[in-house]
């Protein structure tokens, strides 16, 4: 494990001075799911939630809150992110939703917290578009798959 960057000297936060870092290809997968009444499933594979789209609304809120991540995380940079992609799976065996985001950018840090963001917003968006029809939903497993590029190299999730 190496020191944390985001502490300086005296132990205070500060923004990691990016500039002496090459722009390179960096990506980064995250997971997360939502678990679910069997029932809840049904309603949302049926089209029958009083929100309306449920999986295309968490799509899009995904791909939004990737692009806001600088404003939502203390002391990480704005990125000019040049893909996001959010996928929804529903998933009888959990039950519930398998919600997975690719964020890629060519730049001086990391995407691993777009990525992140993504899954997290996508999965609160699904929860609030289904909540009234089961509020014992629960949000579970957000984590980083994998990422590459960058100094500190690729990274993927044993198996």
């Amino acid at each position: 494990m190496s020191e944390l960057t985001h502490l300086d000297r005296t132990g205070a936060a500060n923004m990691v001075d990016v500039a002496d870092k090459p722009a390179t290809a960096r990506v980064a997968e995250a997971e997360g799911f939502v678990l679910m009444r069997p029932e809840t499933v049904a309603l949302i594979r049926a089209g029958d939630a009083k929100k309306g789209d449920v999986l295309g609304t968490a799509r899009l809120a995904g791909i939004m809150a990737a692009k806001r991540t600088h404003e939502l995380i203390p002391l990480c940079h704005p990125l000019l992110l040049t893909r996001v992609r959010v996928e929804c799976e529903l998933d009888d065996a959990l039950p519930g939703i398998r919600v997975t985001a690719e964020a890629r950018v060519c730049g001086q840090t990391g995407v691993e917290m777009e990525a992140l963001t993504a899954v997290s917003v996508a999965c609160l968006t699904l929860y609030d578009m289904v909540k009234a029809a089961d509020r014992a939903m629960r949000i579970e497993g957000i984590r980083l798959l994998a990422k590459r590029g960058g100094r500190s190299g690729d990274y993927r999730v044993p198996s």
